[in-house]
């Protein structure tokens, strides 16, 4: 998922919105026939063919509109249910409307709040809530991006995601950046310890409330 390239108009590889995998695209013109047996090239559309998994994807002007779910990565299985519920409805609509998309995300981003510990009520006062509690720089960052560009989606501004759809698809990483940092990895975490000795355990927990000790 760190790896995750987007899918774009004319790109010799990428990951594939229908397998997911990682392939080299092959790639082709519409054409149309006239009477006479003449075929002429349709610049508007273009098709690109996923050598891993051999299905086709259909792009207009530049955008991909088959699948509809492209061009952006499925949400980390880690991420919780609500969330991802409107994470997956943005994702499905990220093609076709990069600013509704980016609206969505900065729903989903309210939600993720609240499974963080927030009131997910203001955003900017839920990161700073972070902050204080010793939140890392990069995650402080990946969230203001999802907050500033969400913010541009409901309240146009300096931000054009119309000209520059890759600000919009940027959330869907940043989103799923920050369930990996703040849900998964402390789960796997915690779920490596549960496995120690019970006086191993003990010892941790022993030193962990010493060091919370005022």
């Amino acid at each position: 998922m760190d790896n995750y390239k987007t899918p774009a108009i004319w790109v010799s590889a990428f990951n594939c919105p229908h397998c997911m995998a990682y392939s080299n695209q092959y790639w082709g013109h519409a054409h149309s026939a006239s009477d006479g047996g003449q075929y002429t090239k349709v610049t508007d559309f273009a098709f690109s063919a996923c050598l891993h998994c051999k299905q086709w994807s259909c792009w207009y002007n530049g955008t991909m509109i088959m699948p509809g779910d492209a061009p952006v990565a499925r949400a980390h299985p880690d991420m919780p249910d609500g969330c991802k519920q409107v994470y997956d409805e943005a994702r499905n609509i990220a093609g076709q409307s990069p600013k509704a998309a980016a609206a969505l995300i900065r729903l989903a981003l309210q939600l993720l709040m609240k499974d963080l510990g927030e009131k997910g009520d203001h955003i900017d006062t839920d990161i700073q809530r972070l902050v204080d509690k010793g939140l890392d720089t990069h995650i402080q960052e990946a969230l203001d991006y999802c907050r500033v560009v969400g913010n541009q989606a409901v309240h146009p501004g300096s931000i054009q995601l119309d000209d520059d759809p890759n600000i919009a698809y940027m959330l869907f990483e940043m989103l799923n950046l920050i369930v990996e940092e703040r849900i998964a990895r402390p789960a796997r975490v915690r779920a490596a310890v549960a496995k120690l000795p019970e006086e191993a355990r003990n010892k941790i927990e022993a030193r962990a409330a010493k060091n919370k000790a005022p």
